[in-house]
């Protein structure tokens, strides 16, 4: 396209179009100036002029930065002013509904009136997150989730009590650990808050739709399938609950039953397998609508269960494909009669003079009877075995003849904490775990993970046992 490259900006611009893939989203205007000037809707002159008002208006902020004290400050500080400038003017021109009327106004306002709209119009997302973040503690879940309970009850008051809309309006500020079925990390700022808070609201009001024994139901059954302690893991309860009221609509249940029998599972597992692809897609479409009509959900809830409909046929489809419908299907495990519960006192822990004197003694020894004498005589307490085995103290063989002497009840505390990420998550028996192996962190997991593989087939599968019947969550490792 030819460029007309007058300076008054007077010609016809209504047959040019700005190319929105062009655009960044957490650039928006200095993105919009390149695109305008390269399109011809901008000429050099206007853009020189709003890149001048910009400076200008940062050294107005600096001003204010420092009370008036100074117009410098470290380059650290500028940039981070400079960033929260930006953003301010982003917001103003992303609240227009197309590129062009922006790059209208970009032309028609001075920038330090552009500057001011969009601290106002943040000033009001800022109002609207606190009003969604009230609604959300209101109608909070009542869960033991570490990661939903400390985003709500702290993390997320540390935005509402220090966002910053002038000088960090870019901040997010609080570390979000709980995560949502959908987000949308390249946010900032208030920006992200609020779209987190507003999903976090939709997500949380669906969840609703369920009998409170029926939600710890699934978290719990979640736990067990996984094999993990569900409390402090990092999972999203609405994926839960969604999911397993998609499967109940598909195995003949109801929308807001979300406990699946195993005879329902089985019917499920079957009727999924047998299908190709495009089919389950079609299934779940149609078990989606079903929800929405059955409980009633309202047009946003609809939209938000719209976009997550993709996941989930995406994850049927991998589960289907790879045999592991098992974990994403949540069924009741049978409890075992009576988990060993083991409480570790930490006044057992050595303090770091006897731990330090008890190295140098062992390190000392050239005899490993002598050297795994003294550790079995004098550790009691898991933290402080776990402090010996990184000090670097043993030696080949001598990993060996240290786990020699240990009981399958230890030997399963280990694969705790060696296997963890492979018992979390995987479906695999615990002999074909062992057999496989997993990448060490440390000189001692090698030695560890090689002698469980000389094991007998039948003490592995009796470690494994005894594994689950350990209560995780009363093991402190640190």
């Amino acid at each position: 396209m030819d460029v007309d490259h007058t300076q008054d900006g007077s010609r016809a611009v209504s047959n040019i179009y700005i190319d929105r893939s062009r655009l960044k989203r957490n650039q928006y205007v200095m993105s919009l100036l390149q695109e305008g000037q390269r399109v011809g809707m901008i000429t050099s002159r206007e853009a020189y002029r709003i890149q001048v008002g910009i400076m200008q208006v940062l050294q107005q902020l600096i001003r204010r930065y420092t009370q008036g004290e100074s117009t410098s400050v470290t380059s650290e500080t500028a940039e981070g002013i400079m960033v929260s400038l930006m953003y301010a003017m982003d917001a103003y021109a992303l609240h227009f509904k197309n590129p062009e009327e922006a790059i209208s106004h970009l032309k028609s306002e001075n920038v330090e009136d552009l500057h001011a709209k969009g601290v106002e119009l943040l000033r009001q997302y800022f109002e609207d997150a606190k009003g969604l973040y009230q609604d959300v503690k209101k109608i909070k879940l009542d869960v033991p989730v570490d990661a939903y309970n400390m985003t709500i009850d702290e993390s997320l008051p540390v935005f509402m009590n220090n966002y910053n809309i002038i000088f960090e309006a870019h901040n997010t500020m609080a570390s979000i650990d709980y995560p949502l079925a959908l987000d949308d990390m390249r946010l900032q700022g208030v920006f992200y808050i609020k779209q987190y808070l507003e999903r976090l609201q939709m997500e949380t009001r669906f969840c609703h739709f369920f009998r409170h024994q029926d939600l710890m139901y699934v978290l719990t059954n979640y736990g067990k399938i996984c094999r993990f302690d569900y409390r402090i893991e990092l999972f999203n309860i609405f994926e839960l609950m969604m999911n397993n009221a998609l499967f109940s609509l598909l195995s003949g249940g109801r929308a807001n039953q979300v406990r699946i029998s195993e005879h329902q599972y089985t019917r499920l597992t079957r009727k999924l397998a047998a299908c190709h692809p495009d089919q389950r897609a079609a299934l779940i479409e149609e078990a989606v609508d079903r929800l929405q009509e059955e409980l009633q959900t309202d047009p946003a809830l609809n939209h938000y269960m719209n976009l997550y409909r993709e996941e989930v046929i995406q994850r049927v489809n991998n589960a289907t494909e790879s045999g592991s419908l098992e974990s994403l299907i949540i069924r009741e495990k049978e409890e075992r009669e009576k988990p060993m519960v083991l409480m570790l006192n930490e006044n057992e822990r050595m303090n770091d003079v006897q731990m330090r004197k008890l190295v140098d003694r062992i390190m000392e020894s050239d005899d490993t009877e002598n050297k795994v004498r003294l550790i079995r005589d004098h550790f009691a307490s898991l933290h402080d075995y776990l402090d010996l085995l990184n000090s670097d103290s043993l030696f080949g063989d001598e990993y060996d003849a240290l786990f020699a002497t240990f009981g399958d009840v230890e030997l399963a505390i280990f694969a705790k904490i060696v296997f963890y990420e492979e018992l979390r998550g995987d479906i695999r028996d615990f002999q074909d775990i062992v057999a496989d192996g997993t990448e060490a962190e440390n000189e001692w997991e090698t030695h560890y993970i090689a002698f469980m593989q000389q094991l007998e087939d039948e003490r592995i599968k009796a470690i494994g046992r005894l594994i689950y019947d350990i209560d995780y969550e009363e093991i402190s490792f640190y």
